[in-house]
């Protein structure tokens, strides 16, 4: 992590910078955030770009290093370009929709839920083209960004079998073949390998030859 913390952060045009003891206020044209740094931790303005310094090489100060750099940095892209995490929905009868400020889906259960902004930056969007299908989070805080991202997937985590559910964009889901598709494949390798008397009593273990008729 020290060689992270060693980079400048450049700053874009418009962007200002605050520093005030240990806390740090970053402006721009999409809000302001403001972020408390660990006393151990300074950072200075030279000209365009902020520098982040640890005392010393102890290892725990290295860790504090990057990571202090890569919040700031996070803070400095945020106010000027601002994050976004996209969500897909699957599933018949699966949307999302937009009403005031406030997420809205409906994802199978007896009742819709409700999702305020977690910050009074934060937005919601459902394109009119995806029928309710994809969901935008906007935001210029990447951590609230993410944890809201994470709780509209948590309310209905995307199953293997068929898919349903909530995804992150680009993201794979390992898919499982259903009890019938095993079954299935099972019987194919043993007709090749087995006779047909095989294939009968492994594919069909409840098939029964029918009682003899009584005279």
């Amino acid at each position: 992590m020290s060689r992270v913390g060693k980079k400048p952060i450049p700053l874009p045009s418009g962007v200002n910078i605050a520093i005030t003891g240990t806390e740090i206020s970053v402006k721009g044209k999409k809000g302001e955030l403001r972020m408390r740094v660990h006393p151990d931790m300074s950072i200075r303005q030279e000209g365009e770009v902020l520098l982040v310094e640890r005392p010393t090489d102890q290892r725990h100060h290295r860790a504090l290093h990057g990571m202090t750099r890569a919040i700031v940095n996070n803070m400095v892209v945020g106010v000027s370009e601002g994050y976004t995490r996209t969500l897909l929905i699957e599933g018949v009868g699966y949307r999302a929709e937009v009403r005031g400020k406030d997420l809205v889906l409906n994802l199978g259960y007896s009742h819709e839920i409700v999702v305020p902004p977690a910050t009074e930056n934060m937005a919601f969007e459902v394109p009119k083209e995806s029928r309710g299908q994809v969901i935008h989070v906007t935001d210029i805080d990447k951590q609230a960004v993410g944890e809201m991202a994470a709780y509209i997937r948590k309310q209905r985590p995307p199953e293997p079998y068929l898919g349903k559910g909530v995804r992150y964009k680009n993201e794979i889901i390992r898919r499982k073949e259903g009890k019938s598709g095993r079954v299935n494949k099972r019987c194919r390798e043993l007709a090749v390998n087995n006779s047909a008397s095989a294939v009968i009593v492994a594919c069909a273990p409840s098939w029964r030859a029918p009682r003899p008729a009584h005279a």
